[in-house]
């Protein structure tokens, strides 16, 4: 799989996420090995102190190559400042959206395009093109969120403006998910019945390819991941995944399931929302998602041909 998007919760910097799925993506280009990181969505005086939980684990790949590089908001940025952030955004190899607070940082995204271009939506659209252009964009926390159709904090409280990037397209999760919060996430499921809510552990994610059918459609390939590489003992208590938590999800009819690593959920939807249909791949079979039941197809590609 290639994906376009990962949407992940952890508590530092696990192995496999961090070496797997987001430094080895930048080191596999033959010459743009790049990693930008957003520290946006907190406080002016956090965002070096948010960078520095990144910046330790990608200086050990800089002899590989790698340029991992901050980018951060202040009242005082200028034009020149912006031009090269969305430069970065349209060439870098991978960015990643961090924590904090998804509302304020929404507003800090939306800003910046309005402020210096008259564009509220310009930082969005360059997310959008980064998908179609095979780059990999990641939502860490925070970040995950703003890469979903809604905020899942603004939603559970009932408050405005709860929409987010919708690069993930139907999708909802809160993250840092723990057990005795399952009703979050169906409360998100009940709210939100055209996506699909899930409940990201520390350490998880979900990586997801996107596109279009011929017929129209749209496709969308989530892969789920499980993470069990961190060996810090006195952080065992805040990984929730070496605890036996999976990636959880609720129907909106109240219905579980949880998924395990290397677990599937192939999408299809069309435009209007009029036809939505899923299939689970699970332990070698294919199930639909509404009925549960096995699936007569055989394999992704025999799904999505038939779509």
């Amino acid at each position: 799989m290639f994906p376009s998007l990962l949407l992940y919760s952890s508590h530092n910097r696990c192995e496999y996420i961090h070496r797997q799925w987001i430094v080895e993506r930048a080191l596999q280009h033959p010459t743009n090995k790049t990693i930008l990181y957003l520290p946006m969505s907190v406080a002016p005086y956090y965002q070096e102190s948010s960078w520095e939980t990144f910046r330790w684990y990608f200086e050990r790949f800089k002899q590989f190559g790698l340029n991992a590089i901050p980018f951060y908001w202040s009242e005082s940025l200028r034009k020149q400042d912006v031009d090269l952030l969305f430069d970065y955004l349209a060439n870098y190899e991978v960015i990643i959206l961090g924590g904090g607070s998804s509302p304020l940082g929404m507003h800090r995204y939306k800003d910046i395009g309005q402020t210096f271009y008259g564009d509220a939506n310009l930082f969005g659209r360059a997310l959008y093109e980064r998908q179609k252009n095979g780059k990999l964009t990641i939502g860490f926390s925070a970040g995950a969120s703003q890469l979903c159709e809604f905020l899942a904090h603004i939603v559970l409280h009932d408050g405005e403006d709860s929409y987010g990037f919708g690069i993930a397209k139907n999708l909802v999760i809160t993250a840092h998910h723990e057990w005795g919060k399952e009703t979050e996430v169906y409360q998100l499921a009940k709210k939100l019945p055209r996506c699909m809510a899930f409940g990201l552990p520390n350490d998880s994610g979900l990586a997801i390819d996107q596109g279009y059918l011929p017929s129209g459609k749209i496709w969308q390939l989530i892969e789920f991941i499980l993470d069990y590489s961190w060996e810090v003992p006195e952080d065992a208590w805040h990984i929730r995944t070496k605890q036996g938590m999976k990636i959880e999800h609720f129907y909106c009819d109240g219905r579980h399931w949880a998924f395990n690593n290397g677990d599937k959920i192939v999408r299809v939807m069309s435009a209007d929302q009029q036809y939505r249909q899923a299939w689970i791949l699970q332990g070698g079979m294919i199930r639909e998602y509404w009925s549960q039941q096995q699936s007569p197809y055989q394999s992704i590609e025999d799904i999505l041909a038939n779509q």
